[in-house]
């Protein structure tokens, strides 16, 4: 039924034992306090995937952000906080979440007809994303000297200004599009195809791995307490 949320499947491990439970005579199935769904047994949608890694993008860029500050005021700052920021944009965004975009969402709007000029200058956003980041990478380590700094500096504003409005296009006009032009289960079979590329590249729970390496880098700037970003009344 076209109303019925096709997703990947993300099951608890047990379901089968807690379905016998569940059936026999005085028993019922155990259920939270707030007698919810847990987080794991919840589907996630092909778009909601694409969507949250997104959000790995935006809290990467408060990484940059908080570099160009910093750095430009003549801050001393490890540089291998930078490199490694740089590091998952190249692995994370641009290798995995990049690829499926151009691989599994695109060519569906080009096969349609749909937004051909909004994808075609996406996809070329991708590509000159990808050379901020080569950049991000090579001045990293050499940000000691004054003009390598600066370089580095211009880069990853370069990266923020870019990356900023394309990610909010893709979350306010391609993903809620995408589903219009696919049948349900060729919407259902990208999602799985997602969920196997991120098995593959990253491992079991690779989305949760690449999120605490970004708050690792996110407590070493000292940005990853979020009320500091609430305005004093």
């Amino acid at each position: 039924m076209a109303h019925v949320l096709y997703a990947r499947r993300r099951w608890l491990v047990g379901a089968a034992g807690l379905s016998l439970v569940a059936a026999a005579p005085g028993w019922a199935a155990p259920q939270s306090p707030t007698n919810k769904k847990s987080a794991e047994s919840v589907p996630v949608t092909a778009t909601e995937d694409l969507m949250r890694e997104h959000g790995i993008v935006a809290r990467l860029m408060l990484i940059y952000g908080a570099g160009v500050r910093r750095l430009g005021q003549g801050e001393d700052i490890d540089p291998a906080i930078f490199a490694q920021a740089g590091e998952i944009m190249r692995d994370f965004v641009h290798d995995y979440h990049e690829k499926n975009e151009e691989e599994q969402v695109f060519p569906r709007f080009k096969t349609a007809g749909r937004m051909v000029e909004l994808i075609t200058i996406l996809q070329a956003q991708h590509g000159a994303c990808r050379k901020l980041t080569e950049r991000v990478l090579e001045l990293a380590p050499k940000s000691a000297v004054k003009a390598e700094r600066e370089q580095l500096v211009e880069a990853m504003q370069a990266t923020m200004t870019l990356y900023r409005p394309h990610a909010a296009r893709e979350d306010t006009d391609v993903f809620p599009t995408l589903r219009s032009l696919v049948t349900p289960n060729e919407f259902e079979a990208i999602g799985e195809t997602l969920e196997k590329s991120e098995t593959e590249k990253f491992g079991a729970d690779g989305f949760e791995k690449v999120a605490k390496k970004v708050e690792a880098l996110e407590k070493r700037l000292g940005i990853n307490d979020l009320s500091q970003f609430t305005p004093k009344s």
